[in-house]
């Protein structure tokens, strides 16, 4: 019986760092040219991406003003501009990673931002953190699909269902729970109920590698 989770796999954006408060000044920035207010329950809606529906949304709200791409890509010009000089971490978020790694559990970064925004954050806090991440444009199709996540089992040679999933957004948990892994989401803008592969928090404070240890064996329990 396995004692521990194959391998974790952890969001980018609102998971790992604090990046939410930059993509609603970019969005904001970007829709008050065309005389739009962007509202946090515009953020809201747009929480987790892809940033091809933030596009077509903004696109709306604009009254037209420029195409659903032209939007999509100022938003992904602004923000990797900002997250490459301001992507600090999430309370307990990197404690942890280093935490796993020296207790030698598999990690990797999974994002639905595209690979200049993941770079652009990897700059700042350390290309080395993970040994491998994920992007949008590196699967076919990006979360809420679990295609993401499947590829990141697939590098680390694990068992999807025996990988743990840290998210904070609901496009994110779908990506997470229709890949098959277990999740520990982290929501700060949404509600996400729990079920029998789901657990919330508040914060990655409250988690170290005995916790998750415990945690491991309470799903295998379930299954």
């Amino acid at each position: 019986m396995k004692v521990f989770f194959d391998a974790v796999f952890f969001d980018m954006d609102g998971l790992l760092v604090d990046s939410e408060p930059e993509w609603l000044k970019s969005e904001r920035e970007i829709t008050a040219i065309y005389g739009y207010q962007w509202l946090p329950e515009d953020q809201v809606a747009c929480l987790g991406g892809p940033l091809s529906r933030v596009g077509d949304y903004m696109h709306q709200k604009c009254n037209q003003a420029q195409t659903p791409q032209f939007f999509t890509d100022k938003l992904i010009e602004v923000q990797s501009a900002k997250m490459r000089s301001h992507s600090p971490f999430m309370p307990g978020a990197f404690e942890l990673v280093k935490e796993l790694q020296l207790a030698g559990v598999k990690t990797g970064l999974v994002s639905a931002s595209p690979r200049i925004i993941v770079d652009a954050v990897l700059d700042n806090v350390g290309t080395d953190l993970f040994p491998f991440s994920i992007s949008s444009d590196d699967v076919t199709n990006t979360k809420p699909h679990p295609d993401a996540y499947l590829k990141a089992a697939q590098l680390t040679n694990s068992d999807i269902a025996n990988c743990l999933v840290f998210e904070d957004s609901l496009t994110g948990a779908g990506a997470a729970t229709s890949s098959g892994a277990w999740l520990v989401a982290v929501p700060h803008l949404v509600q996400v109920e729990e079920s029998a592969r789901v657990r919330v928090i508040k914060s990655l404070e409250q988690l170290d590698f005995a916790k998750l240890q415990s945690l491991h064996t309470d799903f295998s329990a379930k299954i």
